[in-house]
C-alpha cells in the first residue's frame, strides 16, 4: 500500500501572492514585492485604509483563474505519484467562490491526478495522510501525520517546522 501525500494548493504550488500584488497594483497603483513581504502577509503589510479592498480579493471568482504554476510543481508531483498517493487539499472553504476555479486549476495543471483525489475543506486537521506538505503552519499544526512548511515569503519566521524550500526539495 502506497504512502499519501496531502499538498495544499496556493502558495504551495500555485503563485497566489503573485495575483494579490497584480491586483494590488491595478486598484492602487502602489508597486509592492515579494522581497519586501518576508515574514508578512499582504495583509500586514498594505495600509489599512487599502485592508477590506485587499481581503476581498481572493472572494472573487477570477481570482483563482490562471494562476502561475511554482516551477517544476507538475513535473515533480507527477514523479511522486508514481510512488505515492497524491491528494490536494486545499483550504477552499475560506473561499467559497473559488471552488470552480481551483477545480479547473488543478485539472489544468495535474491531469494525471484523479479529481476524486482533491479536497476542498477547511480543517486540514481531519485529513488521514501520511504526510502534507503546506506553506501555512496553522494546517501543519492540526495535521495528525508528517508536515512540511512549503517555504513562502510570508513564513519566513517560523523555524520549528521541517521546510522544503521548492518543490524540487519534496522528493
Amino acid at each position: 500500500m502506497k504512502k499519501s501525500i496531502a499538498i495544499d494548493m496556493d502558495e504551495t504550488v500555485a503563485d497566489t501572492l503573485s495575483r494579490h500584488i497584480e491586483w494590488y497594483q491595478q486598484h492602487f497603483s502602489v508597486t509592492l514585492n515579494k522581497e519586501n513581504m518576508r515574514g508578512h502577509r499582504i495583509y500586514d503589510v498594505v495600509p489599512e485604509a487599502h485592508l477590506t479592498t485587499v481581503r476581498q480579493f481572493p472572494h472573487h471568482p477570477d481570482f483563482f483563474k490562471g494562476l502561475a504554476i511554482f516551477d517544476d510543481a507538475a513535473e515533480v508531483i507527477k514523479e511522486l505519484s508514481q510512488s505515492y498517493d497524491i491528494y490536494f487539499a486545499s483550504a477552499a472553504m475560506e473561499y467559497p467562490s473559488s471552488f470552480a476555479a481551483k477545480y479547473d486549476w488543478l485539472k489544468k495543471h495535474f491531469p494525471f491526478i484523479s479529481e476524486m483525489n482533491y479536497i476542498f475543506c477547511g480543517y486540514k486537521g481531519m485529513l488521514n495522510c501520511d504526510y502534507l506538505i503546506d506553506d501555512s503552519s496553522r494546517h501543519i499544526d492540526v495535521f495528525s501525520g508528517q508536515g512540511y512548511l512549503f517555504d513562502a515569503p510570508h513564513n519566513q519566521n517560523e523555524t520549528q517546522y521541517k521546510r522544503v524550500c521548492n518543490t524540487n526539495q519534496i522528493i
